[in-house]
C-alpha cells in the first residue's frame, strides 16, 4: 500500500482563505501535515457563489496536483474562512451548493484571520485586502468584530475603498477641476479610459475587485497631495477599528492582508508600537477550522 494511500484512507483537510481578489488553499493530511498550498480567483460571497465555489474547486484541484494526488470532494473536509459570509441569504445560497465533503466548517475571513494570526492567543487584527475588517479575540476564544460592512459603504482603508476614492481625484482632473499630473495619468492607464465617456464605460462596469487594482497607486504616488491626505484619513479608519475592539489598547495588533505591509509606515506611532507580524494567515486558520470538523473515516 503507498503512502498516499495510507493518508487518503484518513481523508485531507483544506483551509480555504476566500476574498475579493482571489483564493488561498493549503492541503493536509488528516493529522495536519501540510501537503501543497495552491492559489485562485476570487470567492468573496458579493460575486457570487457559483462562482466562489467555481474559485475554491479550481484551486483545490490544483493543491492536489501539486501534492501528486488524486482530488476527491467525498475525502476531504474543509473549513472556510470567506468575505461575506455575514450576510445569511449569500452564507445560506453557498451551503446549499456545496458539493459532497466529508466536513464543512465556514466562518467569517476575519475569524481565520485572527485565529491564525495570534495562533488562538488573545490579539487583534485589522485585515486590509480589496476589503477590510478588524477581528479580535479575547482570552476565553471569543471573537468580536469591528467594520467589514461591505463595499461601497464600509469597509474603510481596502483596497476598493481606495481605489473608489482615487478614481474620484481622475473625475476630477478629467473635468478640469484639478489639474493633471503623473497620478492622474498613471490612473487613466490603469483604467484603460482616455476621456470623460471611457471612464463611464469602465466606472459601469467596476466591482469592488476592479476598484481595488487602483489602491497600489495610490500608495506609488503617496507624495501627490490629495494621496497623501486619502492614506492618512485611511491610517485614522484602521487605528479607529483597533479602537474600537481594544479600547484599552493592550492586546498585540496584526496587519494582515495583501495591503498590510504598504500602510503600516502610515498607521500612527502608539498602534505601530503594538504592531506584530502575524504568525499564520487566513488559510492556516481555516485550516484549523478543517481540523476541528474532521471526522475520520470509520
Amino acid at each position: 500500500m503507498t503512502t498516499s494511500t495510507l493518508i487518503s484512507s484518513d481523508g485531507f483537510l483544506l483551509g480555504i482563505d476566500g476574498g475579493g481578489s482571489g483564493t488561498r488553499v493549503i492541503l493536509a493530511d488528516a493529522g495536519g501535515a501540510e501537503l501543497a498550498r495552491a492559489s485562485g480567483g476570487p470567492s468573496a460571497l458579493a460575486l457570487g457563489v457559483e462562482r466562489a465555489w467555481q474559485a475554491i474547486g479550481d484551486a483545490c484541484r490544483r493543491a492536489f496536483e501539486s501534492a501528486g494526488l488524486p482530488f476527491d470532494w467525498n475525502a476531504c473536509s474543509l473549513g472556510c474562512g470567506l468575505a461575506g459570509v455575514n450576510n445569511a441569504d449569500w452564507l445560506a445560497g453557498f451551503l446549499a451548493h456545496a458539493p459532497r465533503v466529508r466536513a464543512l466548517s465556514v466562518e467569517s475571513d476575519a475569524y481565520t484571520t485572527v485565529l491564525g494570526a495570534h495562533g488562538g492567543d488573545a490579539g487583534v487584527i485589522v485585515a486590509l485586502g480589496t476589503g477590510s475588517i478588524a477581528a479580535s479575540l479575547d482570552e476565553a476564544g471569543v471573537c468580536r468584530i469591528a467594520g467589514g460592512y461591505g463595499f461601497p459603504s464600509g469597509d474603510e482603508a481596502s483596497g476598493a475603498w481606495l481605489g473608489l476614492r482615487a478614481v474620484v481625484h481622475l473625475q476630477r482632473v478629467l473635468d478640469g477641476r484639478a489639474d493633471a499630473d503623473g497620478w492622474s495619468r498613471a490612473l487613466l492607464e490603469r483604467t484603460g479610459a482616455s476621456d470623460r465617456d471611457s471612464l463611464v464605460v469602465w466606472l459601469c462596469a467596476a466591482n469592488q475587485t476592479v476598484y481595488a487594482t487602483l489602491a497600489p497607486l495610490v500608495f506609488e504616488f503617496r507624495d501627490h497631495p490629495a494621496a497623501a491626505r486619502l492614506l492618512a484619513q485611511a491610517a485614522r479608519e484602521i487605528e479607529t477599528l483597533v479602537g474600537a475592539l481594544d479600547p484599552a489598547g493592550k492586546l498585540p495588533v496584526a496587519l494582515c492582508g495583501g495591503l498590510a505591509a504598504l500602510y503600516e509606515p502610515f498607521v500612527p506611532a502608539a498602534l505601530r508600537e503594538r504592531v506584530r507580524s502575524p504568525r499564520a494567515d487566513s488559510a492556516a486558520g481555516a485550516l484549523e477550522l478543517a481540523r476541528r470538523a474532521h471526522r475520520p473515516a470509520r
